[in-house]
């Protein structure tokens, strides 16, 4: 899926939009490097940033207005995240979209959540963690949220507290990791209202599964519900991918 652009990339300008952020974090980047990272991620998740475009540290700078440092330090989380290449004497590049390692981390994440499913659903204590998602989740029609950037935050908190409920910390961090990781392409699933509303009915079947404690149903409504979600993203990324090199990135 490689592609070479002649045309110059629309790089993240001073004051453009953050990428999503997790359901939990501050609002603000804490740091320089970090407005950056986010930036640059932003770009490549709204495909403003293209597989094979190419730009520099001065450039980015520049056009963010800040150091190189803070900038360095943003290419290198993206490279190491799979993102991004350097290139010897010739800046850096967008890779491209590296399906099979996103296929390994659905893969990562559906294990993680279906043996933390299994662990609230064996535990006799009160699942008062569960509250708090059915408060969101568990609404009527009129009164659900329609906004997509918001329902994938709130998706990846649901997802999270199951994992965090379980009980087991290091459970808790890969699994936080791997939704990091995938937030990119995950998020693109809330780009049409229809994925909007079948989330909320998969969702609450879900949580109503778990205060039964039927680790049966729980499971194998949460499995279908992410492999619905992973064939959903693959198809969309597809699509936008595309969309953005037809037209010329809008």
């Amino acid at each position: 899926m490689t592609a070479r652009h002649t045309s110059q990339p629309k790089l993240p300008s001073k004051g453009g939009r953050r990428s999503v952020a997790s359901a939990r974090a501050a609002e603000q980047p804490a740091t320089r490097a970090q407005a950056v990272y986010a930036a640059i991620k932003d770009d490549i998740a709204e495909f403003r940033l293209l597989p094979g475009d190419r730009f520099t540290e001065t450039e980015l700078a520049e056009r963010l207005g800040v150091s190189r440092t803070p900038v360095r330090e943003a290419l290198y989380q993206l490279q190491r995240e799979g993102f991004l290449s350097v290139q010897f004497r010739n800046g850096w590049s967008v890779n491209p979209y590296d399906f099979d390692r996103f296929e390994n981390l659905y893969d990562l994440r559906q294990l993680i959540e279906l043996e933390s499913v299994r662990r609230l659903c064996d535990r006799k204590e009160s699942l008062s963690a569960l509250t708090r998602l059915e408060a969101y989740w568990l609404l009527d029609e009129s009164e659900r949220d329609n906004d997509g950037r918001s329902v994938a935050l709130q998706d990846e908190a649901f997802h999270m507290a199951l994992v965090e409920a379980a009980g087991n910390p290091e459970m808790a961090r890969v699994h936080a990791d791997v939704t990091e990781r995938i937030r990119i392409v995950r998020r693109l699933d809330f780009t049409q209202r229809e994925r909007i509303e079948t989330t909320y009915a998969e969702h609450a079947a879900i949580l109503r599964a778990i205060r039964r404690r039927s680790s049966e149903r729980a499971t194998s409504l949460l499995a279908a519900h992410i492999e619905a979600s992973r064939a959903e993203v693959r198809k969309i990324t597809l699509h936008k991918l595309y969309e953005a090199r037809r037209t010329g990135r809008g």
